[in-house]
């Protein structure tokens, strides 16, 4: 029986992680839960996101539906904007593995510099019912020391 007791404490620390702040049961008869993390962004520390994901306990796959806030909580200057990657694809600044074979959840970071907007996108890696699960959440620089105007090449 204490072999038992083990494993099964081991097996719910597996699912703790530091960057849990909620835990919502979908209700008795499921083993769903709604698990909310937070995420501040490595390269732009003034941005906090939280993430909202379905996890099955005792499954070896998590649904793969999540959304996705993020807001301004601190500063944001231009030395943090010059060092994130300004690509159109931006940078993968969170994930979490959703499933034992190959399915995760990432947030990628995507900055627009025409409205002088961080976009942050997060999306599964595997397709589920025909679709790529996904959300969007953006923090606009407006307000910040990082915002610069963009002036059209026509001036």
């Amino acid at each position: 029986m204490k072999k038992l007791l083990s494993v099964v404490l081991a097996l719910a620390l597996i699912g703790c992680s530091d960057d849990e702040v909620g835990d919502v049961s979908l209700g008795m008869l499921t083993t769903k839960d709604i698990k909310l993390n937070v995420l501040v962004d490595p390269k732009v520390p003034g941005v906090t996101c939280h993430i909202a994901s379905v996890e099955a306990n005792l499954d070896f796959a998590d649904p793969s539906d999540s959304s996705i806030a993020c807001r301004q909580t601190g500063e944001i200057t231009p030395q943090m904007i010059a060092a994130i990657d300004r690509s159109k694809s931006g940078e993968v600044v969170f994930r979490k593995s959703k499933s034992v074979l190959f399915k995760s959840m990432k947030v990628r970071r995507i900055f627009d510099a025409e409205s002088q907007t961080l976009m942050y996108l997060s999306y599964s890696t595997k397709e589920t019912s025909g679709s790529y699960k996904h959300s969007l959440s953006t923090v606009p620089l407006w307000g910040t020391s990082a915002y610069q105007k963009v002036t059209p090449a026509s001036e």
